[in-house]
């Protein structure tokens, strides 16, 4: 009871247990995260693995067949609607309304008023480039500039929980890092954040504890460079100069040479620690055989970890 109300304590969201059925497809079966405040959080998945339905049921857009969210210390309440920030992969702007008009009147349903949302919408129009387009109808738009519009009106009212589901589908790479910096700027301010993407560099960039979902179950969650380095094979790469087989010819049965290559007049070899053996005793073999210009381990990078889990 006492790790409970620890896990209460120290996250904003808890999902515990979440089953969803859809006539005779499982979408979801007992999967459970948690989401630490201040922190971004990386739902991940393939298509069709039941993160969609998780941010639905976190929405309140549809409802578990068993299993329990609780928010903020409490189970989900109605009105916490109120306190979450949902950016959805399919953009539903109205377009046939003017930018501002549509952006003031989302933000009034949010629970600003008048005064206040004209305020922060004109400051966010400026710092994202758009202020020309207030007077302008949403179909005028780039599908870049409708999503700006977009994300202003989910972050605008402040809310406990942003939820981005792929933020950055179909923008450039300069307006890509723009959207990045405001979301890491939002974090730094105590914003909690569930980022749902398929891109995995921006999960290592951005993200510090990840839950991958596949075919409606949970298959690993947990801090990002934990599970990097939960998921590595005990491979070091050593950097080094000598003979060419002075490496392999150097190492006992406890090692096994995975790979070796030339680079820049250096030779660059991947070493398979098979035994728990230390790094160190590693080195100590080596260093009266080749002279060591660098050594490191090897971690997968996430992208690596997504396709073998998935796979």
């Amino acid at each position: 009871m006492c790790d409970f109300i620890i896990l209460i304590y120290m996250n904003l969201l808890i999902a515990e247990k979440i089953v969803k059925r859809y006539s005779n497809h499982l979408a979801l079966d007992e999967v459970s995260i948690a989401v630490p405040k201040g922190g971004i959080f990386g739902l991940l998945g393939p298509n069709g693995a039941g993160k969609t339905t998780l941010i639905r049921i976190i929405n309140q857009i549809t409802a578990p067949d068993s299993g329990q969210v609780i928010f903020d210390g409490r189970p989900l309440q109605a009105n916490d609607v109120y306190h979450i920030g949902y950016l959805p992969e399919e953009r539903g702007l109205y377009k046939k309304m003017k930018v501002g008009e549509q952006a003031l009147y989302l933000a009034r349903l949010k629970g600003l008023s008048q005064a206040e949302a004209t305020e922060q919408l004109k400051i966010w129009f400026i710092k994202f480039g758009i202020q020309s387009w207030w007077n302008r109808k949403l179909e005028e738009l780039s599908k870049g500039m409708a999503q700006k519009v977009q994300f202003i009106v989910t972050i605008l009212h402040q809310p406990k929980l942003l939820i981005f589901d792929e933020p950055f589908s179909g923008f450039d790479p300069v307006n890509v890092n723009l959207l990045k910096q405001e979301i890491l700027a939002l974090k730094e301010k105590g914003s909690t954040i569930i980022f749902s993407t398929h891109n995995m560099a921006s999960v290592e960039e951005l993200c510090d504890n990840i839950a991958l979902i596949n075919k409606s179950k949970l298959v690993v969650t947990g801090g990002v460079e934990k599970v990097r380095r939960n998921h590595g094979d005990n491979i070091v790469e050593i950097i080094f100069h000598g003979e060419t087989n002075a490496l392999s010819q150097a190492l006992t049965p406890a090692y096994s040479l995975v790979s070796q290559k030339e680079h820049n007049g250096l030779q660059v070899a991947n070493v398979k620690i098979n035994e728990q053996q230390a790094a160190n005793h590693l080195l100590q073999q080596l260093i009266p055989h080749v002279e060591i210009h660098g050594f490191r381990e090897v971690i997968p990078s996430m992208n690596d970890i997504f396709i073998k889990l998935v796979s």
